[in-house]
């Protein structure tokens, strides 16, 4: 089947980098063969994204992906971290919406999406698998080529997305991560009290999800909160995060990710390095200055490592840069996904 044709037709970058004027979110026309609309009652998010409209799409076989979408222009796929669901861009996804096409999905093994099993090698969550998910839901929204703003375990997805499907991806930002190889191989002392969650939730099941399952909302608020303090999210958006980990499967399906890239990522990214592959797509890469990530690893000499063209800069705020530092980023993003 012929992909769609794809688009380069951007805003123009300059002096719009400032969040654009409040306005009502455009309603884009959508593709054929998508599916309907879910009711708005059924998606306790859409009180937080005005505007929006979710569906529930299928990408692979027994996998679809939960997905809010509002605004039109040049398509902007939006993939969150962990331990959150789409909710995470709130506070800036409209403003992306008046310029741009947003789609904002649940990765499979989050929010709503799909949870399939893991498998003995936990490839049903393997980078790979998960980039292959994002390209399919593309395509279902008729775009064959599109930019990414990701944060966290989306932005290992992403970097997984740019390697594999070098035509689909025009550009990508990059939100408070380095390579995960790196980062594997850099690990400090500081580093693991840190991130003390990485070599948690990859211990063979279900150990670490009968501790999650025995209180979500408790891991979700400790996890974050430990981080940057509780102040700067909104409530709503943390509800959501709590509700949606609680969803049967979610303590494993957030597990597998993790499990798949102490594994099958390794695997992918060391395979890639032998064969000299790099990163094709511009890449900004954003992360808190104060932050792990700023602390213990240096981003732009490792994204420079493993791609062709790389900026970027510390942002003043902790890991949760969309919620944290909402006029920043959009700042940053802006006019770097305006470029032609």
């Amino acid at each position: 089947m012929p992909e769609p044709a794809a688009s380069d037709t951007r805003p123009a970058p300059g002096p719009a980098a400032a969040a654009p004027a409040p306005g009502p979110v455009p309603a884009p026309v959508q593709p054929p063969g998508l599916p309907d609309p879910l009711p708005s009652a059924a998606v306790p998010s859409l009180a937080l994204f005005p505007g929006f409209v979710a569906r529930q799409v299928p990408v692979a076989e027994g996998v679809s992906l939960r997905v809010l979408s509002g605004g039109e222009g040049p398509p902007l796929l939006l993939l969150h971290g962990h331990p959150q669901t789409h909710a995470i861009w709130h506070r800036v996804a409209p403003a992306l919406a008046r310029r741009f096409q947003v789609i904002a999905p649940d990765l499979r093994g989050y929010g709503e999406s799909a949870k399939p099993p893991g498998g003995a090698d936990h490839a049903a969550y393997a980078k790979r698998a998960m980039a292959a998910d994002l390209v399919a839901l593309m395509r279902a929204f008729g775009h064959a080529r599109f930019d990414v703003l990701a944060h966290d375990r989306g932005a290992r997805v992403t970097h997984r997305l740019a390697l594999d499907h070098p035509q689909a991806l025009r550009r990508a930002a990059l939100l408070d991560i380095a390579p995960t190889l790196d980062m594997y191989a850099g690990t400090t002392e500081a580093y693991a009290r840190a991130y003390w969650h990485w070599f948690f939730l990859i211990q063979p099941a279900p150990l670490p999800e009968r501790l999650i399952e025995a209180d979500p909302g408790a891991y979700v608020r400790e996890v974050i909160g430990n981080r940057v303090g509780l102040a700067p999210f909104d409530p709503r958006a943390l509800a959501e995060y709590a509700r949606c980990l609680a969803l049967p499967g979610s303590a494993h399906g957030l597990c597998e990710d993790y499990r798949a890239a102490a594994g099958i990522d390794l695997e992918h990214d060391r395979a890639d390095r032998a064969a000299g592959r790099r990163v094709e797509a511009p890449l900004l890469v954003l992360w808190g200055a104060e932050g792990i990530v700023q602390r213990c690893f240096d981003p732009l000499a490792l994204w420079r490592a493993v791609a062709r063209e790389v900026r970027g800069q510390a942002l003043p705020c902790g890991h949760y840069l969309p919620e944290e530092a909402p006029d920043a980023l959009l700042a940053q993003v802006l006019p770097f996904f305006g470029e032609a």
